[in-house]
């Protein structure tokens, strides 16, 4: 009966990572295993204009852990939902980084009238393999998907190279895969990443959409991207020369995009 238990719960409120400038609201939200320092340098570029409430996602940041939580892309946006409501946030500019990109997506295609704008930033876009047009596409795919279960499958390695690459980050605490986390982490790639409904869900908005990503992103299928870039609401910027992380000269694609 623990399905049923989920079903009734109210869902978490989430942790509320800062709250500042005056003006239209703007939403941001993280991606996996991070927190609100993803948007450090471009949450300064957008306040002068914006009220900037960034969220720490379910299970990460200082947001709650539910013991029982299962981290699909349902349970992020009802506990995203609950917390916009009860700060009275309607009409927003919702942004994602990642795995926030997903679960933006999500929110506006669920909530379509509450979202005037999504912007996402560097959405990890991926489709079953055997939807890819040519054998490179179709096995760069399953590479992604057969990297995420070695991870799921690793947990000291997994932990391990996230410290590695968390001490080469220019944004002190981006990265963090721990014990304390490692359920969300695990779950969350599982229920939300590897199993996502991006593509639908980017049809289902009604808002413009605007997407940023990097030219070096490793996480980023290229197949994938074009399917968005595709879309006739989608405005696409490419920053060169950038990876997955939010440095400054994406921060201010990022700011432009956010308007």
């Amino acid at each position: 009966m623990g399905w049923l238990r989920r079903l009734l719960r109210r869902p978490p409120l989430l942790h509320i990572a800062g709250d500042v400038g005056v003006g239209a609201p703007v939403v941001l939200l993280h991606g996996i295993a991070s927190s609100s320092v993803t948007f450090e340098y471009v949450v300064p570029l957008v306040t002068p204009r914006h009220r900037i409430v960034s969220i720490d996602l379910l299970g990460f940041g200082a947001s709650p852990m539910p013991p029982d939580a299962t981290y699909t892309i349902e349970e992020h946006v009802a506990a995203l939902r609950r917390t916009l409501r009860k700060l009275g946030l309607r009409r927003i500019v919702l942004v994602g980084h990642s795995l926030g990109a997903l679960i933006a997506t999500r929110y506006a295609a669920t909530f379509r009238r509450d979202v005037t704008r999504l912007v996402i930033v560097s959405p990890p876009v991926y489709v079953s393999p055997t939807e890819m047009g040519t054998p490179l596409d179709r096995a760069a795919m399953d590479g992604y998907f057969r990297l995420y279960e070695f991870l799921r499958a690793n947990k000291q390695f997994t932990i391990r190279a996230a410290a590695g690459l968390a001490r080469l980050s220019p944004i002190k605490n981006l990265l963090d895969v721990s014990e304390k986390n490692w359920n969300a982490f695990v779950l969350s790639l599982e229920k939300s990443i590897e199993s996502q409904t991006m593509v639908s869900d980017l049809v289902q908005v009604a808002a413009p959409i605007h997407l940023v990503y990097g030219t070096l992103d490793p996480l980023l299928h290229p197949g994938g991207l074009r399917i968005v870039e595709n879309l006739r609401s989608v405005t696409s910027h490419k920053v060169q020369g950038i990876d997955h992380v939010i440095r400054p000269r994406m921060a201010r694609v990022v700011a432009t995009a956010i308007g």
